[in-house]
């Protein structure tokens, strides 16, 4: 105990110098060799890349690696496979402790019920971004007379019409009526007669009549060949057609052969 005792100020001196590095000796034993060792400080491992895997095969994957995974959320899609991770976080490379959970989320295997929402009234452009939104799929647009063009006018699904809060399920194909804008409006037969076919094919259409058979015949004395010298219907004074309906035309020579 002689070390201990002060007989004068400069032996304190040295006592507390002792004791100060002496705590200094054990804080650094402390922090830079005890903690390390049972906490494994420094020792880190890159998160490998799990996006795109099965659910079956990740647990095996991620405990080889030290790592395991937590699953925070799912979605549903169509074009994906049921039990794929889509997001992960962390994310690849990152460098995280042994024993770290991956956070990740999953597509699910069945898709959830939503309420229908209303397309009716509404511009056909707006029903295809809401039914994205809701990832409901776009099916079959259908043109209808009707004066009120580019509304649509039934939402349906598997050909039947569907009312707004109706339960589907994600993904679904819904079937739009939409109007045309002519409604059932009729208007004179446009006489074809005598033009080149080409022109009268592209004259229907501007009149958003469809073009039905073409028969080809003999070019007779006075016609010209490729040019229409009859219709179906005909162009009598007060013939009527409506939007949508066919006509049928003969046009004088060979029918062209068609390119391979």
């Amino acid at each position: 105990m002689a070390f201990l005792k002060s007989d004068t100020w400069l032996d304190l001196l040295k006592h507390l110098v002792v004791i100060g590095v002496v705590s200094l000796l054990l804080l650094f034993g402390f922090f830079f060799v005890y903690l390390p060792l049972t906490t494994n400080h420094g020792e880190t491992i890159p998160v490998p890349k799990v996006t795109g895997m099965q659910m079956d095969d990740l647990e095996d994957y991620l405990e080889e690696r030290d790592l395991a995974y937590f699953v925070d959320d799912s979605s549903y899609s169509a074009t994906i496979r049921p039990g794929t991770v889509l997001t992960q976080d962390p994310r690849p490379g990152e460098k995280v402790k042994e024993g770290r959970k991956i956070y990740i989320s999953v597509a699910m295997k069945n898709p959830p019920v939503i309420k229908m929402p209303k397309l009716t009234d509404g511009s056909v452009k707006n029903a295809q971004m809401i039914l994205n939104s809701y990832d409901l799929v776009v099916g079959t647009i259908t043109l209808v007379p009707n004066l009120a063009q580019n509304a649509v006018l039934k939402q349906m699904v598997n050909g039947k019409e569907i009312a707004p809060g109706a339960p589907i399920a994600k993904g679904t194909r819904v079937d739009l009526e939409v109007g045309d804008g002519l409604g059932n409006q009729e208007f004179p037969v446009p006489s074809l007669v005598g033009m080149p076919a080409d022109e009268a094919t592209t004259l229907l259409a501007g009149q958003r009549l469809q073009l039905g058979e073409i028969f080809y015949q003999p070019t007779e004395e006075g016609q010209t060949a490729g040019t229409v010298v009859k219709q179906r219907p005909e162009a009598t004074q007060g013939a009527t057609i409506r939007s949508g309906q066919l006509v049928d035309l003969w046009v004088a020579g060979d029918e062209p052969l068609k390119t391979p």
